[in-house]
């Protein structure tokens, strides 16, 4: 019984807790988008990319 008196207040503010950061989410746009990730990773780019261009000729170490 003694412990009632600790757990329904740790569990009062562990909602309250949970409650603020889920309206943070909301407020920060975490759950705008929840399909784009997916069809990001199926849309993944395998291309080679094109080689760069050398630097220039004096910022190459000397031989």
């Amino acid at each position: 019984m003694e412990s009632l008196y600790l757990l329904i207040p740790f569990s009062v503010v562990l909602v309250f807790v949970i409650g603020v950061i889920f309206w943070w989410s909301l407020k920060s746009g975490q759950m705008e988008d929840l399909e784009g990730p997916a069809y990001r990773v199926l849309m993944d780019d395998d291309r080679p990319q094109a080689e760069k261009p050398p630097a220039d000729e004096d910022s190459r170490p000397a031989p």
